[in-house]
This record gives structure tokens, sequence and C-alpha cells, in this order.
């Protein structure tokens, strides 16, 4: 019986604004330099304004549909916010990462998250200004 090895690393992203910033590669590094072959990866982000996604990888019109689809659904500047601290993009993004996610769950299978064959992981930054995001990747299994 094989023992249950824990790797845990951070890293930081730097956005430009509103927008899917692929971090896929970032994530792969992680796992591999953590040994492990069978398990789980978890990524989680450290902020209130920016989501975690898995979406397709392929066709970078998918991501651009979505924000477009987000800005319908939750439009900055919306007078049903009080929370406008930061601007009118704040609270807009906050309800945004809270319908979307902050952490991923991976397999891990062969050393490598197994995702399929059009699927990346994507930082989705909400605020319309770049922004730092610290993100922690934990990886566990034998």
């Amino acid at each position: 019986m094989q023992q249950l090895k824990i790797h845990q690393a951070s890293f930081d992203i730097r956005t430009s604004g509103r927008g899917s910033f692929q971090i896929t590669d970032t994530i792969h590094q992680h796992v591999a330099a953590s040994g492990i072959t069978r398990g789980l990866c978890h990524v989680f982000l450290h902020h209130t304004s920016a989501s975690l996604v898995l979406c397709e990888n392929a066709d970078p019109d998918v991501r651009t549909d979505m924000e477009h689809f987000m800005v319908r659904l939750v439009p900055d500047g919306d007078s049903l916010f009080e929370h406008v601290a930061e601007g009118p993009d704040d609270m807009p993004a906050h309800v945004r990462s809270m319908l979307t996610h902050t952490d991923l769950t991976l397999p891990v299978s062969d050393g490598r998250c197994s995702l399929g064959t059009w699927q990346g992981v994507y930082l989705w930054e909400h605020r319309t200004r770049g922004h730092r995001r610290h993100i922690t990747v934990s990886v566990s299994g034998e």
C-alpha cells in the first residue's frame, strides 16, 4: 500500500483587466513537480472578484461569449448595488465570482491533470482594471 503524499505550491498571475487568462500549463507544472502520479489537484483562488473556470481551450470565442453573457447578466453600475466602494464594477465582480467558482478539483492520472481534449483552466478576471491574483495548487495522491 502506497502512502498518501501531499504537495502544495502557490503562484501569482497579473491580469490586464476583465477577461480570461490561461493557467493550465502552470497547473500542469505544479502537478509534475509534486511527483504524484494518481490523485487529485485542488486549485484555489484567493480573491472574491475573479474566478477559476474549466472551459473550452480551442476557440477563444467561447470565452468572449461567456464574458458577453456575464455582462448582460450582471451589468456594471446596476442601481441595485449599494457596494460601490471601488467603482461600478466592484459589486458585479463579487456577484460574478459567486456565480462561478473560486476553486476547482481536477483528477490526476499519469502525473498530469486529466483534462478533456478541449478543456483548459482559466483565471477569469471580473474587474475592469488589472490585478495581481494569488492561486494555491494542492496535489494529493500516490
